[in-house]
This record gives structure tokens, sequence and C-alpha cells, in this order.
């Protein structure tokens, strides 16, 4: 053998060796690259489920609390009803028909109110909750429990569980 052919057979498994660490080095960046690319992918379709996810949630919430604002548009209505009846009937028939006329309007308005979701709240007696109860004012009176509610000024309203109008009371101190 020619010392030519010797020295180019000992550079082949060197230049196999030198190929394959080549090709080694581009497979571990392609897997790397693919790793990265599927890591992408996967939180592409999370993102894709959050955003539907969240859609449907203002989707259901804007029809649960559509009548948002109709709700507080017809609290007033209410008030005034609750007002016209605390009026004393005495005696007076015609006073006392129109009195029942109210009573059974305002029972349908809140029968209505409720099948639509619109809930009453009338604290008298309970604890204070500055969740749901506005404090117009406080009182002092001996005997009774710290916290609890003594009046009501005006019911509060839920929607859906949603507080539409805190209920306005007075508060024991």
């Amino acid at each position: 053998m020619s010392e030519n052919q010797d020295n180019q057979s000992q550079a082949e498994p060197l230049l196999f060796a030198d190929q394959i660490d080549k090709l080694k080095t581009e497979l571990e960046a392609a897997k790397a690259k693919a790793d990265e690319n599927w890591d992408k992918a996967l939180r592409a379709v999370a993102e894709i489920e959050n955003t539907k996810r969240r859609a449907e949630k203002d989707v259901s919430n804007a029809h649960k609390y559509a009548i948002d604002r109709f709700a507080e548009a017809l609290l007033p209505v209410v008030d005034s009803l609750e007002k016209a009846l605390e009026v004393k009937v005495d005696g007076n028939d015609s006073i006392k028909a129109m009195h029942d006329g109210i009573e059974l309007t305002m029972k349908m308005l809140i029968d209505t109110l409720q099948k639509y979701g619109i809930e009453q709240i009338n604290p008298m007696g309970q604890s204070f909750d500055p969740s749901l109860h506005e404090a117009m004012t406080m009182q002092e009176i001996p005997g009774t429990e710290s916290n609890k509610v003594l009046a009501v000024f005006q019911k509060g309203y839920l929607l859906n569980g949603r507080l539409v109008r805190p209920a306005r009371v007075v508060v024991s101190k």
C-alpha cells in the first residue's frame, strides 16, 4: 500500500467521526427545535381553550345579568308600592279596596322579579353584612346585641346572587 492510501484510510474514520459528530449536533438542535415547537403548540392550544372558556363565561354572564339595568329601574316602583302599603286603612271601604289592589300588584311584581332571578333582601333582625347592607345610621339600644339590623329603610336586591342594590338599614351599636 502506498503511503498516500494509508493516510487516506486513516483519514476516513476521522472524516466519518466528524460527520457523525456534526450529524449528532444537528440532530440535537433539531430535537431542541421540535421540543420548543411542541411546547409552543401546547401553549397555543391551552390559550385557545382558556379564551373559549372565558368567552363562554362572558356569554353566560351576559345572559344571566342582562336585566341588571332593567331591575335597577324597577326598584323605585317596588319602593313606591311598599310606601303606599304603609298607609293606614281606617274602615273606609274604597281606601281598603285600593290598598288591597296595591297589595296584589306588589305581590305580582315581586313574584315576577323572583321569576327572573331578582331576590329581595329584607335583613330585619339579622346580623349586619357590609357586602349586602348599607348602614345609614347606628343606634345604641340597651339590651340589644351589637351589629344587628334594627330597621330597614329600603330593602336590597340580588340578581342571580349578585348585588343590585344593598339594603339600607339602621344597625345597633
